[in-house]
């Protein structure tokens, strides 16, 4: 008895592949170009219309840019990612998004960021490039080098925050450049342990240099870029550039609030197995979500109240 093979619509196909481009381009993780408006905020110029919107599109350059990068990825590691518990329901991994589309659109955006970035600032444009470069040699071989790797996901996170100042041409903390740097590595070793724990003796089959690290490890390293990112941001909030920008030691306020979201992340990551997605856990998380937001409030009145008074 012969079956009937049921076609679906054209339409069908076509939504499929929409939502699998939208998840693919991992809107949540713009979150993490935020940091592009840093620039804007600590520097007393979020209330000046023109560095702001030049802050807003450097920071829509930024997702495209990191979307491009996402989709790039993912077509380098589509067979790794087919065997991996997590990843292989991703939209290319898994068969729903067709390739030669994610091909085209990783294409459209980058050079859509580069061309953005070029007529915005040609500093700004300097920095997406040295970010698009090193995300392509992390995709294609460096992610495979212990440390290394970790260490270049870093340097995306300072480059994100570093163009925020570049855009609206005011001076870069060197204390906040290292306080995101210190963050930065907490969280791509965080990763790398929840990768470690998650796949056991699958691990280095997955990613090479997993195989390199373990546990112990990971655990030592983690908390000695978590203690520094605490100093760093101490030292940062009582620089003296810090208190001649803000106009007080106020900033002294928000330490807590960094000293429990790092702590709460440790916890995460020993406690509920959490680590393999710092954005979902941005989400999904609560407390650290309520502390954020109370750390941009604190942070928020300590460098505007004032600025505002005096205006009013």
């Amino acid at each position: 008895m012969k079956v009937l093979e049921i076609e679906q619509p054209a339409s069908f196909a076509i939504g499929r592949n929409l939502r699998g481009l939208i998840v693919e381009m991992r809107p949540l993780e713009w979150s993490k170009n935020l940091l592009v408006l840093s620039g804007v905020i600590f520097s007393k110029s979020l209330i000046d219309i023109n560095n702001l919107w030049v802050s807003l599109l450097g920071f829509a350059i930024f997702c495209a840019a990191s979307s491009g990068i996402y989709i790039f990825n993912d077509l380098c590691d589509l067979q790794a990612d087919r065997e991996h518990p997590v990843k292989r329901s991703r939209p290319i991994a898994s068969g729903q998004l067709n390739i030669n589309l994610a091909r085209f659109v990783m294409v459209l955006l980058l050079i859509t960021a580069a061309v953005g970035a070029l007529a915005l600032n040609h500093g700004f444009a300097i920095i997406i490039t040295v970010y698009l470069v090193t995300c392509v040699a992390y995709s294609l071989k460096l992610k495979d080098i212990v440390i290394l790797d970790v260490i270049l996901i870093a340097i995306g996170f300072v480059l994100r925050a570093v163009s925020g100042a570049v855009l609206i041409d005011v001076e870069v903390s060197e204390w906040l450049v290292l306080c995101t740097s210190m963050v930065a590595l907490l969280i791509g070793f965080g990763k790398r342990r929840h990768e470690l724990a998650l796949l056991e003796e699958r691990a280095g089959d997955h990613r090479r240099s997993l195989s390199d690290y373990s546990i112990e490890f990971l655990d030592s390293i983690m908390a000695i870029c978590a203690g520094a990112a605490v100093v760093t941001y101490a030292l940062y909030t009582r620089a003296d550039e810090t208190v001649a920008r803000v106009g007080s030691h106020g900033m002294l306020i928000t330490i807590p609030f960094v000293v429990y979201g790092i702590f709460r992340y440790l916890f995460l990551i020993h406690k509920r197995q959490a680590g393999g997605d710092p954005v979902q856990i941005l989400f999904r998380d609560r407390p650290t979500l309520l502390n954020l937001l109370f750390w941009i409030i604190a942070a928020g009145l300590v460098i505007y109240l004032p600025k505002l008074w005096h205006m009013a």
